[in-house]
Order: structure tokens, then C-alpha cells, then sequence
């Protein structure tokens, strides 16, 4: 039997989305159990009933929890027996639906696991978190980059001084499948993206540049100051935008950029980080994640790998990694990393022990709400020609 901690059972999850055609909903299935500590137990996998019950058999969900709604399932778990019943519900549907089903889930007593953009708008994300901070629940946000090891590496070596101050970020996360109007033919996923009843108020920048800023804050740490943003929609007829560039004043100081892109051809996911500081910098690209760049002057430039044994490794790099160097760890073993430090806050609630809501590993429900006034910031810098905007909200962690 796989234990989380002290807890000698596994989890039990229960997924929302995720039917027929679903990418990201597979993820969160596949990371979710990739350590053995949770089990897909139950679902409610399509806002469409008949699908989501036709698609329960492809996550080896009993038919007698595969629900047809998400009320119908958090109100028949709660009525099993304590021992049966799930303990934290995946919300891996599109970001209009989020807010509803993750408030109904923390109201309802169950933890949660949430993609993101957290929630349709900032409104929205500042009512959850009130919601979550009133609950016993714990709460996750799945930017997923920030599980890679080497992310955490750089994590702990900026925490531990060894770059300096820092004085600089260069962020970016460049695409290229929305160079044609794909939302014409009805493809699933460009469809829901560029439609601002359904995206929200930013198309590619709430999409991805979401990532990109969370990724800077969660290495260095840096609290936001101001930001600037020019946003653009070079698609002729689309609704939102497809490219973007922020610059981030930070409170030490620094400055920081922000450039995403879904229409550069040929690019796939290009998320890729570069950090100045006094003593050194460093360079990651999520699509060769197993290495990482160390540069300083007068020295020679160094090529950290991944490899968990190395005593160039600090613990957090290292707790990230399952497998021997020479062996790639990539986008599922990071999406898992979320959930693994996750669980080990869902077993200490489970055990009736405290556990850390705000200063956690994984992001939470405050990351998620900085996530949207990020995203409600630049849309409103870019309507203003670029204008000067405050961008550090209360809910901010360091």
C-alpha cells in the first residue's frame, strides 16, 4: 500500500473534465497517480451527461461514480461513508467553468487541484480565495513548470544567495499554433481560447504569459511592483490578443520582461528564463529541461544536469527527481511534482494536522489570484498605450 506520510492509504480523486478529446485532463490523470499515492476514484467528466458517463470507462471509473454533473457528484460523495468518499477534486476544464466548481468543492468539505488560469476574471479569484482562506481545504494551482527539478534547483540557489541580487528576469513562452484562425473550423481547443466569453479578457497573455510570470516569480521570489504592457492581435478578426510583452518593475529594483507569443511559426512550447544577478545568472528552456546554464564572469560557463546524485544538486533540486541522470524527466514528472508536494499537505488534513496554506511549494490559491490581477493589469496597461500599473496585490507571497 503506498502511504502519504503517516497517512497509510492512498488519496482518493475525482476528476472534472477530462472526457473524450481532452489533453489536459489525461495529465492531470497521469500525473495525479504517478506516484502511487492517490487513486482515480470518481468523476463528473463533461458538462454533458452522456459523455461524461460514456467516458468514465477510459479512467477505469466505476460506473456508479461516474457522475453526469458536478453537483450531483460532490453531493453523493459527501453522503459515503467517510472512509469511501473522494478527497480532493481536479478542475481540468476550461477557465469560465473553474470558479464555481472549485468554490463548490471547497464548500463542500474536498480539496482542490485546479488549472489555470485560476478563475474567468480577477472579481472571481479574490472571492475564492475568501472562500479557501474560510475553509480547512487545501488548495492547488497546477503551473505545472514550476515541478521541473532543475526550476527548483534555481529556486533554492537564488533563496541561498548564490546569484546575488537580482537584477534582472527575461521571461518568455513563444507558440505558433494559432497562426491561422483556427476558432473558424471549430477546433476545440483554439475555440474556447480566443473567445472572450469563455478565455476571459486576454486571449494568448492569459493562456501562457500566465505561466511565463508565475515562472519568474516562483525562482526568484521578487515581489512586483508596476508593470507596462503592449498587447496586439495580428490574426485579422480575432477577438483577443496573440502576442504580448510586459516590463515588470520589481520592489528591489529589478526589471523584468514578459513575451508571449502563439503566433511565431514553427514554435511549439517555448518557455525559456534567464536571471541576472550580482554574482552570476542563469538560463533554463522548458523544452531541455534536464540542464540549466550558471554563467560568471571570469569563469567558466556551467552546465548543471539534471541528476538527483550530484553534489552540485541541493535538496530542493534533488526531491524533485525520480530517475538517475541520463534519463530525461520532463512535462508529466513536473505536473506530478504539483500534485506530490500537494499530497503531502492533503495527508496532513487528512491526519487533523496543520499544514502550510500561503508559504507552500506548489502553487496555491494565492498564486492564482496574483495569476489573474496579472492578467487584469496588462490588459488594462495595453488599453492605455503601455501606462505605468500597480501590479503587486495583497494576496502576493514571497
Amino acid at each position: 500500500m503506498a502511504t502519504n506520510g503517516d497517512l497509510n492509504r492512498k488519496l482518493r480523486m475525482a476528476l472534472v473534465g477530462g472526457g473524450s478529446g481532452s489533453f489536459i485532463g489525461r495529465v492531470h490523470a497521469t500525473a495525479a497517480v504517478l506516484d502511487n499515492r492517490a487513486a482515480l476514484v470518481a468523476g463528473a467528466l463533461s458538462s454533458n451527461p452522456a459523455k461524461a458517463k460514456a467516458s468514465a470507462p477510459d479512467y477505469d471509473i466505476p460506473e456508479a461514480r461516474a457522475y453526469g454533473s458536478v453537483a450531483e457528484m460532490l453531493e453523493k460523495e459527501n453522503a459515503l461513508p467517510e472512509d469511501q468518499r473522494i478527497d480532493f477534486v481536479s478542475v481540468a476544464t476550461p477557465n469560465f467553468t473553474h470558479f464555481e466548481i472549485a468554490k463548490a468543492a471547497v464548500e463542500a468539505g474536498f480539496n482542490v487541484m485546479c488549472d489555470k488560469p485560476m478563475t474567468f476574471d480577477l472579481a472571481q479569484a479574490e472571492e475564492l480565495l475568501k472562500v479557501v482562506e474560510g475553509s480547512n481545504s487545501v488548495f492547488a494551482v497546477t503551473h505545472n513548470y514550476t515541478g521541473y527539478p532543475l526550476v527548483r534547483q534555481a529556486r533554492q540557489m537564488i533563496q541561498d544567495g548564490e546569484l546575488g541580487e537580482i537584477n534582472a528576469i527575461r521571461v518568455q513562452y513563444i507558440q505558433g499554433w494559432l497562426r491561422s484562425k483556427l476558432e473558424d473550423s471549430d477546433q476545440k481547443q483554439a475555440a474556447w481560447r480566443t473567445d472572450p466569453a469563455k478565455s476571459g479578457a486576454a486571449g494568448c497573455f492569459g493562456d501562457i504569459a500566465t505561466h511565463a510570470y508565475n515562472l519568474g516569480r516562483y525562482m526568484t521570489g521578487l515581489l512586483p511592483e508596476q508593470i507596462s504592457c503592449h498587447l496586439k492581435t495580428f490574426v485579422e478578426g480575432r477577438a483577443l490578443d496573440d502576442y504580448g510583452t510586459a516590463i515588470i518593475k520589481f520592489e528591489n529594483g529589478a526589471l523584468g520582461t514578459v513575451t508571449a507569443s502563439q503566433i511565431s511559426h514553427g514554435r511549439e512550447n517555448d518557455v525559456a528564463i534567464e536571471i541576472d544577478g550580482t554574482k552570476g545568472s542563469l538560463q533554463w528552456r522548458q523544452e531541455n529541461p534536464n540542464e540549466m546554464m550558471v554563467r560568471a564572469n571570469g569563469e567558466p560557463h556551467k552546465i548543471y544536469t539534471r541528476d538527483p546524485n550530484a553534489p552540485y544538486m541541493n535538496e530542493m533540486g534533488a526531491a524533485a527527481c525520480r530517475l538517475p541522470s541520463g534519463h530525461p524527466e520532463a512535462f508529466f514528472e513536473a505536473f506530478a511534482n504539483v500534485y506530490r508536494a500537494t499530497y503531502d499537505a492533503m495527508s496532513a488534513r487528512a491526519l487533523g494536522k496543520p499544514f502550510e496554506k500561503k508559504d507552500t511549494i506548489y502553487p496555491n490559491i494565492y498564486d492564482g489570484v496574483e495569476g489573474m490581477y496579472f492578467i487584469q493589469q496588462c490588459v488594462a496597461s495595453s488599453q492605455e498605450n503601455g501606462v505605468w500599473l500597480p501590479l503587486k496585490h495583497a494576496a502576493a507571497r514571497r
